[in-house]
């Protein structure tokens, strides 16, 4: 097991390039923190190089030694840590797809806060669908802050970079029906029979589904506001339409 010490490692430099988005492009690979992402991570094949800091005990169902191992000193873990307070395990991640049969699909049009994106994947995971597409304009999947919110979901639902205005038509040809969130011209999503194949499309917080995607869509639907809100939040919003589709 190699042990690092110093903070100007080039092991470290690499590791922190990793904390950012171009780095991650580059190399293909994303930092996870946390022992619950880690064991997903493991579970899922998709280990690279695991990372602890030297006061950290590791789980006993880890087989070390069939497994890359690096360990640092605890000032240095610290410098990988996007956290209020690090558990000081990590690892390095391949950005690998999940090999799943697209038939719920999730479409996201120019999501902004990483906590929505994090959160609505684990939903997706959690309501059965299989695939997430992020339109232009998305934040990064594999931004900390998405990948704690998603718990572990990001590696088991397939999650994709796409062009909306490309992939909505060839989704359609491929006998999807596309529904699209909006307030004018909508149906009550209680009123919408939902085909069996399903992509249904939410977009940014503040400005809804961009009119370019909407003009693609098949079927415009709503959730009602029964209180004084102006509206709902994206992820909860989503939730409620993907567990709809779900349970109907």
């Amino acid at each position: 097991m190699t042990k690092i010490t110093s903070t100007k490692s080039e092991t470290i430099k690499r590791l922190k390039r990793l904390m950012t988005k171009k780095g991650r492009q580059e190399s293909g690979q994303f930092l996870v923190e946390g022992e619950h992402l880690v064991d997903e991570a493991i579970r899922a094949g998709r280990l690279v190089q695991l990372i602890m800091g030297e006061s950290y005990t590791p789980k006993g169902s880890w087989r070390l030694d069939e497994m890359p191992v690096l360990e640092l000193s605890d000032h240095v873990a610290d410098l990988l840590s996007e956290t209020e307070k690090t558990q000081g395990v990590f690892a390095v991640v391949k950005m690998a797809p999940v090999e799943r049969k697209m038939k719920h699909v999730l479409v996201l049009d120019r999501i902004q806060d990483p906590g929505n994106l994090g959160t609505m994947i684990r939903t997706a995971d959690a309501a059965g669908f299989d695939t997430v597409l992020l339109g232009k304009g998305t934040v990064d999947p594999f931004n900390a802050k998405v990948v704690r919110a998603t718990q572990g979901s990001l590696f088991h639902v397939n999650v994709s970079s796409v062009d909306l205005l490309e992939t909505l038509p060839e989704l359609k040809s491929e006998g999807f029906h596309i529904y699209g969130t909006a307030l004018a011209k909508a149906t009550s999503y209680e009123q919408v029979d939902f085909s069996e194949k399903v992509a249904l499309v939410i977009g940014n917080e503040a400005q809804g589904v961009h009119q370019d995607v909407l003009d693609l869509c098949d079927t415009r639907v709503h959730i009602p506001v029964l209180g004084d809100a102006e509206s709902l939040n994206a992820a909860v919003a989503a939730g409620i339409l993907m567990y709809r589709i779900a349970l109907q």
